[in-house]
């Protein structure tokens, strides 16, 4: 039966509560100090995990998240429906079209800052020992397709939410960037998709007819997701006699995102890959009203609870006085970054760029944010990286998320431009402090 003990329900509660809310208050601390919001989420699970309270306090925390049998199992349904609304949110911003005059400064980018990096990350294994982050499947050729990836991903959902931020979503700069990062982040999870059909066929060196079947099976599906399922959709939403939709709009989408995920689950393609692209697909069936609306509903729910509280699950999982290797960590941040940053700035230079224009989107491109912990998660799950590789990829995705937000804000507060054509730019911020604008919005009694 479908039940759940009383106190152990009061239990997953309590501890639910307290999670999330450590997650939404480290998180807008962390947007008062101009740092990504995804930061101060994730260290809300870090406070609460083995590295803080776990370490001082372990009783409480065993008690407070693993005090009975099927808790770690409850906390990872909402970890990944958490997971899989993320990758839905990425999907739904991305962008299919491009200005015609940017178009040259997109494909350079593109090629420059996925091509490049992922074979520079793919033979740096070689400077390494790999084998020391083995997760328990023992495949080293997957662990080389993730350390490739995370050299070259680069983050939808956390750039967006920086340019949000910073009030320039509509500039021409941040337009480029979130199409690029739109065509990169599916690129990369092609890649993902091919790891995780080797760890499903076992595959432990390069076997040619497992790559074949798992880069087939891959591009088929993204072919049908992206070529055939938003004309279907655009027919079958808009037909009356589709009672589903009418029954629940919102509803309705979230069954076409559960639904896409589970045809890739069962073709051997990552589930989280099919939740990026329902996303995608639903952007390119809707009409511009209706897209409004869905991306308000999902966004409400999606930002408010599965989203801060997977962020949280992912530095609950963190154990960063036993399980982090600093030094090797600080060496992969430096490596990562410098490669994306170089590749970058020279291939926005190669294409005539002026400098502060290629440093601009050389910052922009190293944001890892979302995706990068998505990659790490995936990987650890699937039993592909080991514990302190998990550490170092969530770190390096949060610290290169921060670098690139702290360095658009310096570009910005100094009056400087993102790139030709934003020298006029109007600063236009969509989030405010609800209690500010309020109070803001209300004349004092002094005023009256």
């Amino acid at each position: 039966m479908f039940t759940l003990a009383g106190a152990d329900l009061a239990r997953f509660l309590l501890a639910t509560v307290i999670l999330l809310a450590a997650a939404h208050l480290l998180g807008y601390l962390a947007e008062k100090l101009a740092i990504p919001r995804v930061i101060g989420e994730v260290a809300g699970g870090v406070l609460l995990g083995p590295t803080c309270i776990g370490t001082l306090f372990p009783g409480f925390f065993h008690w407070l998240f693993l005090g009975f049998s099927s808790e770690g199992n409850l906390f990872g349904l909402v970890y990944y429906i958490g997971e899989l609304l993320l990758l839905y949110t990425a999907g739904l911003k991305f962008q299919a079209r491009f200005a015609r005059s940017d178009v040259k400064t997109g494909i350079a980018i593109i090629i420059g800052s996925t091509v490049i990096p992922f074979l520079v990350g793919w033979f740096a294994t070689r400077l390494f020992n790999p084998a020391q982050f083995l997760g328990p499947d023992h495949n080293l050729l997957a662990l080389k397709i993730v350390v490739a990836i995370s050299i070259a991903v680069t983050s939808i959902p956390v750039i967006s939410k920086i340019f949000s931020d910073l009030g320039i979503m509509h500039s021409r700069f941040a337009k480029i960037v979130v199409t690029i990062a739109g065509v990169h982040d599916i690129i990369l999870w092609v890649a993902l998709a091919i790891a995780v059909g080797l760890v499903s066929g076992h595959g432990t060196s390069i076997n040619g007819w497992v790559v074949s079947k798992s880069l087939i099976v891959t591009f088929a599906f993204l072919a049908v997701c992206i070529g055939v399922m938003p004309w279907l959709l655009r027919k079958v939403t808009s037909n009356r006699a589709n009672m589903l939709f009418r029954a629940s709009f919102l509803g309705y989408f979230l069954i076409i995102l559960f639904a896409l995920s589970d045809i890739a689950g069962y073709l051997g393609v990552d589930v989280m890959y099919g939740a990026l692209l329902a996303g995608v697909a639903t952007k390119f069936s809707l009409p511009d009203r209706w897209f409004a609306r869905l991306e308000e509903g999902v966004q409400g729910i999606s930002f408010s609870l599965f989203i801060p509280l997977y962020f949280a699950i992912v530095g609950l999982q963190l154990n960063l006085v036993k399980d982090f290797n600093l030094e090797f960590f600080v060496l992969y941040l430096l490596f990562a970054t410098v490669v994306q940053s170089v590749v970058v700035y020279l291939t926005c230079r190669a294409i005539r760029s002026d400098r502060l224009t290629s440093i601009n989107f050389a910052a922009a491109m190293n944001a890892r944010g979302g995706p990068g912990i998505v990659l790490s998660s995936t990987a650890f799950s699937l039993g592909i990286i080991n514990q302190t590789f998990y550490a170092i990829l969530v770190m390096l995705a949060l610290i290169t998320s921060w670098m690139a937000g702290t360095w658009l804000r310096i570009i910005l507060i100094r009056g400087k431009r993102l790139m030709p054509g934003d020298e006029h730019l109007v600063i236009q911020r969509v989030q405010q402090d609800v209690w500010l604008s309020e109070h803001a919005e209300t004349p004092s009694s002094s005023q009256l």
